[in-house]
């Protein structure tokens, strides 16, 4: 099957921030209970098709912001050379893998090698440890959770958290936090050029627990640990009374 459109039935929850009465999460249920995972290495084909082997590390990761990059920076300085095929052999410097795209925006390097364009901290194939990311593999090595060491796109992707403030009818505020898919769209208007893309790809769709358990660790740093108890509340109550029509098209329970 291929990959299915981009706008299709959801289910919503929204409740309360049991840690920040200010807050409202917004949770798309359909995403988080499908069975998407990640399979870089295990059929993912990279979202350009001259590049299957970089996944979607292909253009660097744009950093959320400074603290972001000073936390990147201080797990960077414990890579070695059995970690990182492109350590540079010495003490490493900023300028070894970070750079600013055309609008000045910080990211991490982009490498060329052989004809092939993928992150600085992106592993080849060639390499003993395999294809992948060498913070990745910093962290595992560690015993550490890979959010701890990457930044903060990297291991967000393909979850997408956003934030928009609202005005009630008596004038009250509060900010709506959304989680829900990163889709294509998520990358702007290029999203709708790459070659393939996993989240709404069948392929993709092969988990034996759902987003919100594979991914409890991130989705608890993206929300807090109060927060997330009470979204898989929601989601095991989904999916024990969901529909066909509330499942992700790409899952092949639909």
């Amino acid at each position: 099957m291929p990959e299915v459109d981009l706008d299709f039935p959801r289910a919503w929850v929204e409740f309360g921030d049991p840690a920040d009465p200010a807050q409202v999460f917004r949770c798309d249920l359909t995403w988080l209970t499908s069975s998407y995972r990640c399979i870089f290495g295990e059929g993912c084909a990279g979202i350009y098709a001259d590049s299957p082997d970089t996944g979607c590390c292909t253009l660097g990761a744009h950093f959320a912001d400074q603290a972001d990059e000073k936390r990147v920076a201080t797990h960077v300085a414990r890579l070695t050379a059995e970690l990182w095929q492109f350590h540079p052999g010495r003490r490493v410097r900023a300028a070894d893998w970070v750079e600013t795209d055309e609008e000045d925006a910080r990211k991490t390097r982009v490498l060329d090698v052989e004809g092939q364009s993928a992150c600085v901290f992106h592993n080849r194939t060639d390499f003993a440890l395999g294809a992948g990311c060498a913070l990745h593999a910093l962290a595992l090595s560690e015993g550490r959770e890979p959010l701890e060491t990457k930044p903060d796109v990297c291991w967000q992707l393909p979850i997408r958290r956003s934030f928009r403030e609202v005005e009630r009818p008596d004038s009250t505020t509060y900010t709506e936090v959304s989680i829900s898919e990163y889709d294509r769209r998520g990358w702007g208007s290029g999203g709708h050029d790459l070659d393939w893309y996993c989240s709404g790809n069948t392929e993709a769709h092969v988990g034996t627990t759902a987003v919100f358990v594979n991914n409890a660790a991130e989705l608890t740093e993206l929300m807090g640990p109060a927060a997330y108890a009470e979204l898989a509340r929601h989601c095991e109550a989904h999916l024990r009374s969901r529909s066909a029509l509330a499942l992700h098209p790409a899952d092949p329970r639909h």
